[in-house]
């Protein structure tokens, strides 16, 4: 019944809206903020490395396994990708342009920064983008999605599964 109304029903494409332009604004203004103020993010990721040890670790091994090899080798690469992934994904969520895969890009941040040690705003904006993932189509109706959807192709023609008959 819910999911019914999330996904279809008019009031809720209204406050749907209110929640992807908060949450667009919020991304993009932190975006923004990277761009223009020269963002480091080697300096972060010891932090959250460093977060790693202890009787009661904030950071996980595997995570911090991760961004010790992966991530910290390779940081101008993630720097540029947090600042360019804040602005894209707010630019889109304002927008109401192609809103699930910018929510889904957000979400995908907000758990990182989390993994990471990171409180700050995470939780809320992943509660809020959980809506905005769940509603579909739905978040992006009073948006450029309203127009766009509608000329993507909708089906992709996935190969038939073979059944096994009884």
């Amino acid at each position: 019944m819910i999911n019914q109304w999330i996904r279809n029903n008019e009031k809720a494409a209204l406050i749907l809206t209110v929640i992807r332009v908060y949450l667009g604004y919020t991304w993009l203004t932190s975006g923004l903020g990277k761009v223009t103020g020269g963002f480091e993010v080697d300096g972060f990721l010891m932090g959250a490395i460093g977060k790693a040890e202890g009787a009661h670790p904030a950071v996980q091994g595997w995570w911090a396994i991760f961004l010790e090899q992966f991530a910290l080798p390779n940081h101008e690469l993630f720097a540029f990708l947090v600042m360019w992934g804040e602005v894209f994904a707010g630019i889109a969520l304002i927008l109401g342009l192609f809103t699930n895969i910018a929510a889904l890009g957000g979400i995908l941040m907000n758990f990182a920064f989390l993994f990471s040690g990171t409180t700050s705003t995470n939780p809320q904006m992943v509660i809020l983008t959980v809506f905005l993932l769940v509603a579909g189509a739905n978040a992006g109706k009073y948006g450029l999605d309203r127009w766009v959807l509608p000329h993507l192709p909708r089906k992709i023609a996935w190969p038939k599964r073979k059944t096994l008959a009884h």
